[in-house]
């Protein structure tokens, strides 16, 4: 059986494997965002037709409003890897049990486990009726 951490449910290989993940992560959009910057900066042409640059306009909102979601998700990464070097990555944040392996592949940021989760929203919604 493989060798665990302290606190974290997972072995240092597993640990390892969704720190390149995050890494990757983080590098690509760090990578995105460098390449929208540039974009923009070039895309400083005069579009004299107002159909033109209005839809020019509206494409950087939608872009800079997903690198904001970006913006949001890197502090979510950064956490994430703190977490690792913590000794308490796929722990869930609720019950201290560890989270599920198939959730954390899918979203290697994640700090409650599905059924913490699933409670959370469930407590969420009955808070909004």
């Amino acid at each position: 059986m493989a060798e665990t951490t302290s606190e974290s449910a997972l072995s240092e290989e597993e640990l390892e494997y969704f720190r390149k993940k995050l890494l990757a992560m983080r590098d690509e959009i760090y990578a995105e965002s460098a390449a929208t910057v540039e974009e923009m900066q070039n895309e400083s042409t005069l579009y004299p037709d107002p159909n033109d640059r209005a839809s020019l306009e509206a494409e950087h909102f939608n872009t800079l409003r997903i690198r904001d979601r970006e913006r949001k998700l890197l502090g979510k990464i950064e956490a994430a890897l703190q977490r690792i070097e913590d000794g308490t990555f796929g722990i869930c944040e609720i019950t201290g049990e560890p989270i599920e392996r198939k959730r954390l592949e899918a979203r290697p940021v994640t700090t409650l486990s599905l059924k913490a989760k699933e409670e959370q929203e469930l407590e969420e919604r009955r808070q909004h009726r």
